[in-house]
């Protein structure tokens, strides 16, 4: 991951708790989806650095269907962003609609959240299409002195776009998971280093490699770990780290047009939903 910038650091420190207090209290209120957009906008300034009037574009037209937010950098999309309102609980119809505007125009980055939850996907342009989650977070349960947290944070942080942090966040998904990790287990490297560490046990204890391949496939790791697409992915991409070596893997027997809608001087003046909550936050109690 790339290094946190300190203007990052602080940023983060002081509004993670500020937009804690707003969404909170828009959940509290069940606040519908266009004031959550509005909060959105604000934490996507606050938060995340991005100019709200300048690099926030509202309702992005892609075929014909809008999508609720981008984020649009150097005239580049960035992030194409589908919102729900604070009390809607994310469901995959919702994930399927956002996968949808990116495909159709070759976006990869879909960020889809009610404010609350949030969760990044990459969208793999295969047939047929496909995507991989690369990072989710209840905003509420942050912790702004968190490192961890902060690193987070900085992939969807205009900041993190020069350091390529989402690029090597994704990348870091993609190679370090149980799946990836896995395979390699199921490698002749690990299988001969565990023979000869049980041979140690006992001299002249004769053990197959098929035996300790056996016990590890179906008693120590999940079935999951090496059936289904995920597997066979980690096992192609652990098969070609290997291909040049002798160690093996145990096999098992546009259409798009935009409309930025930008705020008049009036609006400017008005109090925004993320005001007006921060408001009452702050109201002492009587």
């Amino acid at each position: 991951m790339a290094n946190l910038p300190k203007k990052v650091s602080d940023r983060l420190l002081l509004a993670i708790p500020k937009f804690q207090k707003v969404v909170q209290l828009a959940k509290d209120r069940d606040l519908n989806e266009s004031d959550t957009v509005s909060i959105l906008n604000d934490m996507l300034a606050e938060i995340f650095g991005y100019d709200k009037y300048l690099e926030v574009t509202s309702e992005v037209m892609i075929r014909g269907t809008f999508c609720d937010l981008a984020i649009k950098v150097d005239d580049k999309i960035q992030f194409l962003l589908e919102a729900k309102a604070v009390g809607l609980e994310l469901k995959d119809t919702h994930l399927n609609q956002a996968i949808n505007y990116g495909a159709n125009h070759g976006i990869p980055w879909i960020i889809l959240t009610n404010s609350i939850d949030w969760r990044l996907y990459r969208i793999r342009f295969e047939q047929p299409i496909d995507f991989d989650l690369v990072c989710s977070f209840n905003f509420l349960t942050l912790n702004a002195k968190s490192n961890k947290d902060q690193e987070t944070l900085l992939v969807l942080c205009k900041e993190g776009l020069t350091k390529c942090a989402r690029e090597d966040y994704f990348e870091m998904v993609q190679n370090v998971n149980r799946y990836v990790i896995g395979q390699i287990i199921l490698g002749e490297l690990i299988i001969n280093d565990i023979r000869k560490e049980l041979k140690k046990l006992s001299e002249g204890l004769r053990i197959e490699e098929d035996v300790i391949e056996r016990i590890i496939r179906n008693e120590v790791l999940k079935r999951e770990i090496f059936e289904g697409d995920e597997a066979s992915r980690a096992q192609q991409k652990v098969a070609k780290l290997y291909k040049s070596k002798s160690p093996r893997i145990k096999k098992p027997q546009n259409d798009m047009s935009e409309q930025s809608v930008t705020p008049n001087d009036s609006a400017k003046n008005d109090k925004s939903i993320t005001e007006k909550l921060l408001e009452e936050a702050n109201k002492p109690n009587m």
